[in-house]
This record gives C-alpha cells, sequence and structure tokens, in this order.
C-alpha cells in the first residue's frame, strides 16, 4: 500500500474512516503473545493515508523499549489489530473502525522519521520528547471494517 492517492477501495475505506481517523486521538492496539493470547495496550497514533504509526515515547514504562511485551510480540508475530472508537452516551453517535493488519518496528530510517513528523504535528506533547533511538510501531492495513456514526460529533 504504497504510493497513490490513499488506500485502497478493497479494504472499504471511505472519507468517513478517513476523517474519523484524523480526528481521533487513541486507538488500542491488539498483539498476540507469544502463548496465542491477545495483549492489547492504548496508543497514540497517526495515520498517512497508508500507514498507522505509533512511536514508543517517554511516558515511563515498567521495562526498556526493546523489552516491552507490545514490540516482542510483533517482533514474534506481525498481525496485529488496531480499534478506533468513539463513546458517546448518546448511542446513535457510537462508532468505530478496526484495522487488521501486519505490523513491524522501524528503529530509524526515513519512514520512521516521516511517522514521527506525523505524530508530532498531531501530539505536541511529542515535540517536547526526545524520541531518536526509540521504537515505532508500523501497521499495515489488510482489512478494515467500520460501524456507526462516524461524522464528527
Amino acid at each position: 500500500m504504497t504510493g497513490g492517492a490513499g488506500p485502497s477501495r478493497e479494504l472499504n475505506w471511505t472519507e468517513a474512516v478517513s476523517a474519523f481517523l484524523a480526528t481521533e486521538r487513541v486507538a488500542h492496539l491488539a498483539t498476540v503473545n507469544a502463548d496465542g493470547s491477545p495483549h492489547v495496550v492504548p496508543i497514540c497514533f497517526a495515520f498517512d493515508g497508508h500507514r498507522f504509526f505509533s512511536v514508543i515515547d517517554q511516558k515511563p514504562k515498567r521495562v526498556v523499549a526493546r523489552q516491552l511485551r507490545r514490540i516482542r510480540n510483533i517482533v514474534g508475530r506481525p498481525a496485529v489489530s488496531l480499534v478506533v472508537d468513539r463513546y458517546s452516551e448518546d448511542w446513535t453517535q457510537l462508532g468505530f473502525v478496526l484495522v487488521s493488519g501486519t505490523g513491524e518496528v522501524l528503529w530509524d530510517g526515513d519512514e520512521r522519521e516521516a511517522g514521527l513528523d506525523r505524530l508530532r504535528s498531531k501530539y505536541p506533547q511529542y515535540r517536547e520528547m526526545a524520541l531518536a533511538g526509540q521504537p515505532m510501531i508500523c501497521i499495515t492495513p489488510l482489512r478494515v471494517t467500520s460501524w456507526g456514526s462516524l461524522a464528527d460529533e
């Protein structure tokens, strides 16, 4: 999924999905542990129209970045899912986008830097963080499902 004007229509990508992803701030990343069980964590993310990016940042962690379960899981089993959802007490406003895809860990390079630029544009907190050398999770969508109200509230 590189080049072109945007994600493939065969992935059920719509303008509403793209707009929803541009406005929502938090996603939940699911990876697969070595024993086959799921591991889910909330993440900040940026989407470039083709791939999703999430950097391991300076918020406190229990272990060093290389030892984080999500990093180890992606290296061992790259199948991932990403859920971006909106909850509202007005249930007519509920909506989500579920992305199933392949994850990889980027340690350096132009693609990592482009992802970091997008993240810093979206999240001002990242502009103050020293993120050189931190792993970047990159997700290539293989299947996209959406449901509910994806329009702005």
